[in-house]
């Protein structure tokens, strides 16, 4: 049985370069620290996650963005402002070196800061973590406690999970401001329609 963690624990088992299930305001996502590449392969592979699909970075403020050497650019900006913390992965220009770690075959990597109170109280102390839903690749995601001790049973790549109740919001939309020409990759909370208004 996968297990529960309480907040110290967990950025305790994050520190150690483990990875750890997390309560989000979307679904229960799986984490791993920016700061231990092996924490990174190791998602991957819990996840069954394709090596070429990079995975996405939650901070808990812009501060913790702007500390990676990465800027908003005016139209990254002006989507924060508005959806920010909310349920809105946004691809941006990044260093090379963090692209590579996060496996973005581009020079740019997705952010986001989520309307989870207890989860940007702990990005705050961890720093900002790779997050992606916790499932398998392709799969639905866990919405419960009960969902991710099945899904995860017996792999013990999961120290763990940090119990946040039920998570039942849409995960999030994901939109690319990086290029000249914005485009949406995943339409899910946030509709295209929404962005348009503040991206036209």
């Amino acid at each position: 049985m996968t297990k529960r963690l309480d907040v110290a624990e967990t950025i305790a088992a994050l520190g150690r370069g483990e990875v750890v299930a997390v309560p989000t305001d979307t679904v229960y996502g799986l984490a791993a620290s920016i700061a231990s590449e092996s924490a990174i392969t190791t998602l991957f592979s819990l996840k069954h996650r394709p090596s070429f699909v990079p995975l996405p970075l939650m901070v808990g403020s812009l501060t913790q963005i702007h500390e990676l050497g990465v800027e908003l650019n005016e139209r990254a900006q002006r989507l924060a402002n508005v959806f920010w913390p909310g349920a809105l992965t946004i691809v941006m220009a990044a260093p090379e070196e963090l692209a590579r770690l996060m496996r973005s075959p581009e020079t740019s990597v997705g952010f986001r800061i989520p309307d989870h109170q207890v989860l940007r109280d702990l990005l705050e102390h961890s720093g900002p973590l790779a997050v992606t839903s916790a499932n398998d690749h392709g799969e639905p995601p866990c919405h419960t406690l009960e969902e991710l001790r099945s899904a995860f049973a017996g792999r013990d790549e999961l120290a763990g999970v940090l119990d946040g109740g039920e998570c039942r919001g849409e995960v999030s939309t994901v939109v690319d401001v990086s290029e000249p020409e914005w485009r949406v990759i995943r339409e899910r909370a946030i509709t295209s329609e929404e962005l348009e208004q503040y991206l036209s």
